[in-house]
């Protein structure tokens, strides 16, 4: 049955069915800011060109899968999802981001190590199994988190959470850290006043 006395509906021209505004992508040019044609129609109007292109180039072809209804196909883990595991993108024939949440997720997490760290999550494994898989200062967390001289750039390993935001607390100071040490050990590091301003640490 249509909606088409309905104010939040609008006809498809192409397969002439009276739709609700979210079965449209968004387009700015459009008086009313939506396409002549439903998303739908796009997607299959934008497959079959797909296809005729490849062919047209000698290129092979994927073959359509069956997609139940309010469910799509991440062509990158090639799972079958349904549309609450995919992020929304208004500019899609079909609404839904071309990856799921997951595989956007798992590439956000390759994108920052390359971007932050120059290194793969390969690599990052690496040397976690060279820490024999635990935080290389405490030595018993699970190492999560990529730690590198902020200086140089060079990663010096892979912490937990506790041992990296400890680090951060002493902003990578050696001898703030040293003195942490010898405070925890019972050794008292007292600075004497010498001057306003001015303190001598013992040696």
């Amino acid at each position: 049955m249509g909606v088409a006395g309905e104010p939040n509906a609008k006809e498809c021209r192409k397969c002439e069915r009276d739709l609700p505004l979210a079965a449209f992508a968004r387009d700015k040019n459009r008086r009313d800011g939506l396409p002549v044609h439903c998303r739908e129609c796009v997607a299959e109007y934008s497959a079959a060109h797909y296809r005729r292109r490849r062919e047209a180039i000698g290129k092979s072809v994927r073959e359509p899968v069956d997609v139940p209804v309010g469910h799509k196909l991440c062509r990158t883990c090639g799972e079958v999802k349904p549309h609450s595991e995919w992020h929304r993108n208004a500019t899609a024939s079909d609404g839904l981001s071309t990856r799921c949440k997951a595989c956007r997720a798992e590439r956000g997490r390759q994108d920052h190590l390359r971007r932050n760290y120059g290194i793969t999550e390969a690599e990052r494994d690496e040397l976690i199994a060279s820490q024999g898989g635990v935080c290389c200062i405490c030595l018993a967390a699970v190492p999560e988190h990529v730690d590198h001289c902020h200086k140089t750039g060079r990663v010096r390993g892979v912490l937990c959470f506790s041992c990296n935001a400890a680090l951060g607390q002493f902003k990578d100071r050696p001898d703030a850290i040293r003195r942490a040490a010898a405070y925890v050990e019972g050794i008292a590091w007292k600075p004497t006043l010498v001057a306003p301003g001015v303190y001598q640490l013992p040696s």
